[in-house]
């Protein structure tokens, strides 16, 4: 019963899975747009955070410069992970194989 199991293991150690014939330039294109699109917000809130802070100070609203300010870190820190995060999940898959 022991070499069955361990069979089985192998078996499922060498399953390595692939995008179906034709679906891989379709879950290419969506991952470009879904990047771009990332980076438009990331571009889009670091102009409505500098427009919080100026506007804040120009009409002496001082929750707003500091929700500019803050708004400012926030997209810093999505910058940050925005070039992490894929590097950590090819680590973490690996080569895409079960084992």
């Amino acid at each position: 019963m022991n070499t069955l199991a361990t069979s089985g293991v192998s078996a499922l150690a060498s399953v390595c899975p692939i995008a179906p014939p034709g679906a891989q330039g379709y879950a290419n294109t969506l991952t470009g747009y879904v990047l771009w699109g990332v980076l438009a917000l990331m571009l889009v809130g670091i102009v409505v955070s500098i427009g919080a802070v100026v506007g804040g100070r120009v009409f002496a609203m001082p929750h707003a410069s500091k929700a500019g300010v803050v708004g400012v870190a926030v997209v810093f820190v999505a910058a940050v992970a925005y070039m992490v995060v894929p590097g950590m999940l090819s680590g973490i898959t690996g080569s895409g194989c079960v084992g």
